[in-house]
């Protein structure tokens, strides 16, 4: 049976490359898809725009930022429970902002878990890592 993927959905260079290298240092088997923003996270879970050719991911969780250019986090998680295919896949917002309204907002749309961003380095890795073994490996996701 094959892996499911996860889907990063990070705008931030060095959010991304601390996250890889974290799931890489607590040897996550799963491929990582990367997206820039909101509309690539859309093309990867649908399969349309620049993934038309591929068709749609179903990643075994969604890590996503909320604070994005184009599309922000809480509009792509709104899209992601709005549509039957989708709507069961596990979603974590990691974002920096510790607004209560964007954290009450995000488990009104469906989110999994709300994890802050940690200012230090080492502690934002440690917790990377720790959502990647969970929801890669201990999670099970619902037949799609």
């Amino acid at each position: 049976m094959p892996i499911n993927p996860i889907l990063l959905v990070e705008d931030s260079v060095d959010d991304q490359t601390l996250m890889l290298r974290s799931f890489k240092k607590h040897n996550i088997a799963n491929d990582v898809l990367v997206a820039n923003d909101g509309v690539e996270a859309l093309d990867f879970l649908f399969g349309t725009g620049i993934r038309a050719e591929n068709g749609p991911v179903r990643p075994a969780v969604v890590l996503l930022d909320m604070k994005m250019p184009r599309l922000n986090g809480l509009d792509v998680l709104e899209r992601i429970r709005g549509e039957e295919k989708t709507k069961t896949i596990p979603v974590v917002i990691l974002t920096s902002s510790d607004e209560e309204q964007d954290m009450l907002r995000s488990y009104n749309l469906g989110a999994n878990s709300y994890v802050r961003k940690p200012v230090d380095f080492r502690d934002f890795a440690s917790a990377v890592g720790e959502l990647g073994l969970y929801w890669a490996l201990r999670n099970e996701l619902p037949p799609a």
